[in-house]
């Protein structure tokens, strides 16, 4: 028999979960701790506050025995297509626990905010990926996503987003 996987919306209470998430993802993707500020306040506040930033779907697999497991998260927020008058759904993080990789986890996320996206009508679902991540490049290109190499990320934080937002 094989484990059940279930999907369900973060609350309030997975917050000290959704940190270790990232911080297992950080530390997949060759991260230092100190590269990870992030608290479990930071996350309560802009996670689940007065105005929520994004959303998070956890993945939990129960075993044989009915005992569930957290295995995996997607961190996911809208922003706007003015191209085509449309919000879209970013795809921040995707983790999966390195022991439930097998199982479908990742592409049960992606189908999940898949739906989500058509369900908000969104014109698109996009996310980006690390260019050593060559098993993740493939599993993506597996189910259909283009990777758009003409576009290049601009990033602008910490001391510079300082700079920058007092700048004449």
């Amino acid at each position: 028999m094989s484990p059940t996987v279930r999907l369900a919306p973060a609350t309030e209470a997975d917050v000290g979960l959704i940190l270790w998430f990232i911080q297992q993802l950080a530390i997949y993707e060759k991260a230092t701790p100190d590269q990870v500020p992030a608290t479990e306040d930071l996350l309560r506040q802009n996670l689940f506050g007065p105005q929520p930033y994004a959303q998070v779907i956890i993945a939990y697999v129960s075993s044989e025995e009915g005992i569930e497991k957290p295995a995996g998260f997607a961190l996911y927020f809208y922003n706007f297509s003015s191209w085509l008058a449309r919000p879209g759904l970013y795809l921040e993080d995707l983790f999966v626990c390195p022991e439930f990789r097998s199982l479908g986890i990742g592409k049960r996320l992606l189908v999940q905010l898949a739906q989500v996206a058509k369900d908000r009508e969104c014109g698109r679902f996009e996310w980006v990926v690390l260019d050593w991540n060559e098993p993740a490049i493939q599993f993506y290109l597996g189910l259909g996503a283009k990777q758009m190499k003409e576009w290049i990320i601009n990033r602008v934080s910490g001391p510079a987003l300082d700079a920058l937002a007092i700048a004449d």
